[in-house]
């Protein structure tokens, strides 16, 4: 993708990651509007070809983030957050932004889990997530995000981060 994506990139996640850390809430007058710039932004620069990179984008970054969010484990706001990263820089270096992504959140969950002492829950909480997913059984283990007691952890510096890292891992 173009080096003109950065800015616009950084100003998304910056501003994200504030609000989701403050608020536990990625706002939607936040993620729409710069999805909807990326898309038009990317179609002005590459004509229907960036915007089919762009939409292709979106699909990947909703597609991946879709099965947390279905699981309980990640808030649509996060989804929300990919896909307006997927619209900028497409569909290749989401990928690479998706895997930065997964890495950095793991070690903020860990670091998180264990400051907290609850290192050995949240390594049994992860586990009945995976296995969530092929016995529907363990789904009932699973707090929601919306319960209580569920530990919640603000995601989208870990989008920033992948995000960021995509521009300098191309």
């Amino acid at each position: 993708m173009a080096s003109s994506t950065w800015w616009p990139i950084l100003v998304l996640v910056l501003s994200a990651s504030i609000a989701d850390l403050v608020s536990r809430r990625i706002p939607n007058w936040l993620v729409f509007p710069f999805l909807a710039a990326g898309l038009i932004a990317t179609a002005v620069r590459s004509g229907w070809a960036g915007a089919g990179q762009s939409i292709v984008g979106i699909a990947l970054g909703v597609l991946v983030m879709a099965l947390p969010v279905w699981l309980g484990g990640m808030g649509m706001g996060d989804l929300k957050l990919c896909a307006a990263v997927g619209a900028w820089i497409g569909p290749a270096q989401l990928v690479i932004a998706l895997v930065a992504m997964g890495i950095a959140g793991g070690v903020m969950a860990a670091i998180w889990a264990a400051c907290r002492g609850s290192l050995g829950e949240m390594l049994d909480g992860a586990d009945n997530l995976v296995s969530a997913i092929w016995r529907p059984e363990c789904r009932a283990s699973i707090p929601a995000l919306s319960q209580a007691g569920a530990r919640k952890l603000p995601y989208a510096p870990a989008i920033a981060f992948g995000a960021l890292f995509s521009f300098f891992a191309k």
